[in-house]
């Protein structure tokens, strides 16, 4: 019998016990642990908001920590989503930011907030055209706006978005009237020819003709005629940058010698399916009127110049004064012409969304304007926006398709009253009589109002469409090409009929007359280019070569139609009993180019950049149209150096500098060859021809010699940023009409002058992080530059039809003034100094002293505050300058003066500030001071600081994850001018034109 014993046999059991149990337990916890890991890990999906704290931030990367194939790009409106685990951390990085890590911590929402990281600016890429380089890795000077400077302002013209934002770039705005142009020089004049001074414009590759499309006989009292950038929708640009020296601009050859202006247009964004409606409404007046008299004041003046004339009985037509108009009236004419308020609605809408793999964006705009003129006169913009982008899913094809097209419609009147409503007596009769028609009061004067019967009236549609196809061949070498069309159709006309003459004359519609000009330009451009990037010793080459193969081909019809049988038919050119063709011509372009570049970057220290180009120009004769250009570049980045790696002021430091030579073409076509047009005349019932132009084919390509250096610093983590520049830039072998004798036949022949303009100067901006935080942003961007003009030789000036125009060493846009002297005290008439003491003054032996009035410097200010969900942006822009003074007229006959006009001369001895009025019958008065308009006594100091822009938007707090965001803004343009001219608005200083307009406008953009 076996007995059992807990004390002997017991021991294995409870071994076998506590096996038993802790197994159980072991279990348990295993089922447990696996439960809790099972919850832990595994994947579901977050989503959350990008931004700055302010606005929604698209394009920027979420990575899963240690996953590389865990990433998300957020969309439009800053919005993600992304598969991880609730142990997860995220990798949130975006260019301009501080990347962060954000734990997951399992929630299902992860908002997150970025913070601008200046240093990481350096790494932003610039566009250059064929190529793209990264800020810090650049050898040439660009400057650069995105659409973050341009939405902010209430513009119809691209160029306004540049005003005083840009180093080296002088815009000034022609004209107020809507559709008005815009002048552009970048870094000076370079030719003499003023239409040859134009940059190269290029819309997402394809070259945009920035020449004229107007006709001086439709374009009416305006100052300029149509300019054909008013087609670009400044709300699709994406980006502007401007290429100034020979390293960025050579490899555009001929075309980049007046610097290259390079437009991005919006992209799609990847990501859902995003709607954008932004609709505003604007007012605009004139910036400043001009203090003229008031009524008594004028008609002190008038009899004051009668009674120095000796006239007591003043004459019939004297009517401001002899008592025929009421002396008691007073009509603020200015008010009256062009005091109204312009009224401006702008709406766009766009859609853009799409995959990681392809994106697509497509926008509608219309923009309505109307004027400060009275009367119904309206200008009308309509533009729609494509784009689409995909690359293939082994991303080795990529294809990027563009296009865009506007239509306008411009009415406007036939005479800007700007300067009649300046002249005009303040007692002038009232505009309409008691039946509401023009009032021509007994025919005492010619109401301005009859102008306004001639109206102008252009349609201009425009088309650009540009693709991209590239493929990388291997992972080191893509092969690419750009195809490029446009295609512009202007059609404008000017009426004159014959109800702008006074009645009296008994005129009717056989006077009327119509001017049209129907102007078709279209062009095609194909760039096929291979890309080379390797490494070579310790650094990395990249290689670009390719050409240009473009063609552009012009149409222009001018005529004119007089006699109608009734002014109903005045649109109607065929019902014209005369017909006249004024001009006609086709003229076709066509160039080609190859180009190269060969960039080294070698250790991230040394940075060499050479670029050519060989272009050919059908504008030149045989043996010229081919020429060669070209530019070396380098840069060393200092601030890499071991001696400056663990400093904590500098930050970046970059010392560049280039030399180089482009070229320029623009002189028409078929300037060499014997040209013939029709002589419109009929010989024995044919038309004949006439010759109009001489053949020569010796004239070749203008040079443009360009050197610049450089010197770019950070400190602070690029907390404050600076950039010095100074530039020389010499253009020779300028492309001129060289006069000829009248018994030639021919006025002028295009030859190469032996003549060379310099312009040098110099370029300074400053960018600041001012203070920093989670609620509060505060940025500073200052720029100022300096430019120099001067022609440094001209071997025959003395002798040539020139000499009274240029002097070597002075800028080529310098006016020849008289030397004013003071007011003779015994006689009261101006006086001027006699240089050659023969007591006669004249212009060509007299008028040999000189202005210059071009800015001496120009620059801009521009702040940059966000606290929270406000953000308020505006610029000073400032300019130092000269001009002539505001001299409408003799003072004391029938033209209305500035207020200031009191202390005149009135007897011998007199201490007087004006000469002795006068009627008009005093040839001595009227002569000397119409030499006053073009003597130093009439140069003003023309300075002035105007707020460009201003703008104060907020973003109305709503649920982002919802996908509704919604931002109200006030904007406004050319609000406040400081400045001591008198001659009304400083920046446009020609007083017979309608001045550029002070703006101010409300809008709401939805995002949804």
């Amino acid at each position: 019998m076996n007995i059992f014993s807990f004390y002997k046999d017991g021991k294995a059991f409870y071994c076998l016990f506590f096996i038993w149990l802790c197994l159980s337990f072991s279990s348990l916890f295993a089922k447990s642990s696996y439960r809790y890991n099972t919850t832990f890990l595994q994947q579901h999906q977050i989503q959350g908001t990008i931004t700055d704290g302010s606005n929604p931030l698209p394009g920027v990367t979420i990575a899963v920590k240690g996953k590389s194939n865990a990433v998300a790009i957020s969309d439009y409106s800053g919005q993600y989503t992304l598969s991880t685990s609730p142990l997860d951390s995220l990798i949130v990085s975006f260019i301009g930011f501080k990347t962060i890590i954000v734990p997951v911590q399992g929630r299902k929402i992860v908002d997150v907030q970025l913070f601008y990281d200046t240093t990481t600016l350096q790494e932003v890429r610039v566009n250059a055209g064929y190529y793209s380089v990264k800020e810090k890795e650049r050898t040439g000077s660009i400057a650069k706006i995105t659409s973050k400077d341009i939405d902010k302002q209430p513009i119809g013209n691209i160029l306004a978005a540049m005003q005083g934002r840009m180093a080296g770039v002088e815009i000034i705005q022609d004209s107020g009237s809507p559709g008005g142009a815009f002048q552009i020089k970048i870094r000076g004049q370079n030719s003499l020819r003023a239409d040859a001074n134009q940059p190269l414009y290029i819309i997402d590759g394809v070259p945009y003709s920035s020449e004229t499309i107007g006709s001086t006989l439709t374009s009416g009292s305006s100052p300029t005629m149509t300019s054909p950038l008013n087609s670009i929708n400044p709300s699709d640009i994406e980006s502007i940058e401007i290429l100034k020296d020979a390293d960025a601009t050579a490899i555009y050859g001929s075309r980049g010698a007046n610097g290259v202006v390079l437009i991005s247009t919006k992209k799609g964004i990847s990501g859902k399916t995003k709607f954008t409606v932004n609709a505003s409404t604007s007012i605009g007046t004139v910036t400043k009127m001009l203090d003229l008299m008031k009524t008594e004041q004028y008609l002190d003046m008038r009899r004051q110049a009668f009674a120095n004339d000796g006239i007591t009985v003043y004459p019939k037509n004297a009517y401001d004064v002899n008592g025929t108009w009421d002396q008691n009236r007073y009509t603020d004419w200015q008010k009256e012409f062009i005091g109204g308020t312009a009224e401006i609605t702008n709406l766009q809408a766009t859609v853009t969304g799409g995959s990681a793999k392809t994106q697509y964006l497509l926008s509608g705009s219309t923009r309505t304007e109307t004027t400060v003129f009275p009367g119904d006169f309206k200008y009308n913009k309509g533009n729609i926006h494509f784009s689409f982008n995909h690359v293939s899913d082994d991303e080795k094809f990529r294809l990027s398709f563009s296009a865009g097209y506007t239509s306008q419609k411009n009415f406007q009147p036939g005479t800007d009253l700007t300067r009649i409503s300046r002249l005009l007596a303040p007692n002038a009769p009232a505009l309409y009589d008691s039946d509401g028609d023009l009032n021509w009061a007994n025919n005492s004067w010619e109401n301005p109002l009859a102008a306004y019967e001639s109206k102008f009236n252009s349609k201009i549609n425009d088309l650009t469409a540009n693709a991209v196809l590239s493929y990388n061949i291997l992972r080191n070498v893509q092969i690419k090409s750009s195809f490029g069309y446009t295609d512009l159709r202007n059609n404008e006309k000017m009426v004159m009929p014959s109800t702008m003459y006074n009645p009296s004359l008994g005129l009717g519609s056989e006077v009327s007359g119509i001017s049209t000009n129907l102007t078709l330009r279209s062009s095609w451009i194909a760039e096929p280019q291979i890309n080379w990037n390797f490494d070579l010793a310790k650094g990395r080459m990249e290689a670009l070569f390719g050409g240009t193969f473009q063609s552009q081909t012009s149409n222009r019809l001018f005529q004119s139609g007089y006699g109608f049988s009734s002014n109903s038919l005045i649109n109607d050119i065929a019902s014209a009993t005369l017909k006249v063709i004024d001009f006609s011509d086709e003229s076709v372009y066509k160039y080609q180019a190859f180009f190269a570049r060969l960039n080294y970057n070698y250790d991230d220290r040394y940075i060499l950049n050479f670029t050519g180009r060989r272009d050919g120009s059908s504008r030149f004769g045989p043996g010229k149209q081919f020429a060669n250009f070209g530019a070396i570049g380098a840069a060393w980045l200092f601030s890499n150096e071991s001696f400056l790696k663990n400093n904590t002021l500098l930050s970046f430091g970059k010392l560049r500098a280039s030399y180089g030579t482009t070229g320029n073409d623009q002189i028409g076509d078929y300037q060499f060859l014997d040209t013939y047009v029709s002589s419109g005349n009929s010989y024995q019932g044919t038309v004949g021809l006439q010759p109009s132009r001489l053949f020569n084919s010796d004239f070749g390509w203008e040079t443009n010699k360009k050197f610049e250096v450089a010197l770019e610093m950070g400190f602070f983590k690029d907390r404050l940023f600076l950039t010095t520049a100074y530039y020389q830039n010499s253009s020779s072998s300028q492309l001129v009409g060289m006069p000829l004798p009248a018994t030639t036949g021919f006025s002028s022949l295009t030859a190469n002058l032996d003549a060379a303009v310099q312009n040098k100067g110099f370029e300074f901006t400053l960018r600041t992080v001012n203070f920093q935080n989670k609620k509060i942003e505060w940025n500073t961007s200052f720029n100022i530059s300096a430019n120099k003009n001067k022609l440094i030789s001209y071997p025959g000036l003395e002798s040539s039809v020139y000499a009274n125009r240029y002097v070597i060493g002075q800028s080529i846009n310098i006016t020849k003034i008289y030397e004013f002297t003071g007011i003779n005290p015994q006689t009261g008439v101006y006086s001027y100094r006699d240089l050659n003491d023969d007591g006669v003054i004249s212009a060509i032996a007299d008028r040999q002293a000189f202005v210059d009035l071009s800015p001496k410097y120009f620059g801009g200010l521009q702040n940059q505050v966000t606290y929270k969900k406000i953000q308020l942006d505006f610029l000073l822009q400032f300019v130092k300058q000269e001009a002539f003074s505001y001299t409408p007229g003799t003072p004391g006959t029938a033209v209305n003066q500035l207020a200031s006009l009191t202390n005149f001369w009135e007897q011998a001895s007199d201490t007087a500030d004006y000469q002795k009025l006068t009627s008009g019958r005093n040839s001595a008065l009227t002569t000397a001071y119409s030499r006053l308009r073009t003597s130093d006594g009439a140069i003003e100091d023309a300075s002035y600081i105007r707020l460009k822009s201003i703008s104060l938007s907020y973003d109305v707090p709503l649920d982002i994850s919802k996908g509704m965001q919604c931002r109200i803004y006030l904007q406004g343009q050319n609000l406040l001018t400081f400045s001591n001219f008198k001659g009304g608005d400083p920046e446009f200083k020609f007083a017979g034109y309608l001045p550029p307009l002070k703006t101010y406008t409300a809008g709401i953009q939805l995002t949804f």
